[in-house]
Protein backbone atom coordinates (compact mmCIF):
# COMPACT_ATOMS: atom_id res chain seq x y z
CA UNK A 1 0.00 0.00 0.00
CA UNK A 2 0.82 3.42 -0.95
CA UNK A 3 0.06 7.11 0.74
CA UNK A 4 -1.62 9.18 -1.15
CA UNK A 5 -2.36 12.64 -0.16
CA UNK A 6 -6.06 14.24 -0.80
CA UNK A 7 -6.91 17.82 0.10
CA UNK A 8 -10.28 19.49 -0.08
CA UNK A 9 -11.12 23.30 -0.19
CA UNK A 10 -13.70 25.89 -0.19
CA UNK A 11 -14.30 28.37 -2.51
CA UNK A 12 -12.90 31.09 -0.32
CA UNK A 13 -9.30 28.49 -0.50
CA UNK A 14 -10.01 27.46 3.07
CA UNK A 15 -8.87 23.94 3.92
CA UNK A 16 -12.12 21.86 4.58
CA UNK A 17 -9.96 18.15 4.63
CA UNK A 18 -6.79 17.17 4.57
CA UNK A 19 -6.21 13.36 5.11
CA UNK A 20 -3.28 10.58 3.85
CA UNK A 21 -5.08 7.44 2.03
CA UNK A 22 -3.67 4.47 1.34
CA UNK A 23 -4.07 2.39 -2.24
CA UNK A 24 -2.21 -0.04 -3.93
CA UNK A 25 -1.03 1.46 -7.02
CA UNK A 26 -2.10 4.91 -9.02
CA UNK A 27 -5.24 3.04 -10.99
CA UNK A 28 -6.72 2.17 -7.66
CA UNK A 29 -6.73 5.56 -6.20
CA UNK A 30 -8.04 6.67 -9.16
CA UNK A 31 -11.16 4.36 -8.39
CA UNK A 32 -11.37 4.04 -4.95
CA UNK A 33 -10.03 7.26 -4.16
CA UNK A 34 -13.14 8.96 -6.39
CA UNK A 35 -15.42 6.05 -4.14
CA UNK A 36 -13.92 8.09 -1.00
CA UNK A 37 -15.04 11.84 -2.19
CA UNK A 38 -18.33 10.64 -3.16
CA UNK A 39 -18.61 9.03 0.41
CA UNK A 40 -17.40 12.51 1.99
CA UNK A 41 -20.05 14.62 -0.34
CA UNK A 42 -16.96 16.71 -1.80
CA UNK A 43 -17.46 16.31 -4.89
CA UNK A 44 -18.26 19.40 -5.98
CA UNK A 45 -15.76 20.83 -3.60
CA UNK A 46 -12.53 21.55 -5.02
CA UNK A 47 -10.24 18.68 -4.33
CA UNK A 48 -7.13 17.04 -5.28
CA UNK A 49 -5.06 13.38 -4.48
CA UNK A 50 -2.14 13.09 -4.98
CA UNK A 51 0.71 10.19 -4.94
CA UNK A 52 3.81 10.80 -2.89
CA UNK A 53 6.09 11.73 -6.27
CA UNK A 54 3.47 14.75 -6.28
CA UNK A 55 1.73 13.42 -9.56
CA UNK A 56 -2.10 14.81 -9.85
CA UNK A 57 -4.48 11.42 -9.67
CA UNK A 58 -7.71 13.35 -9.14
CA UNK A 59 -8.51 16.85 -9.36
CA UNK A 60 -11.64 19.08 -9.58
CA UNK A 61 -11.96 22.74 -9.40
Amino acid sequence: MKPYKFTAYEPTGKLIVEETWEFASDEEAKAKGQDKIDEKQLTEATHRLVNTSGKLILFHV
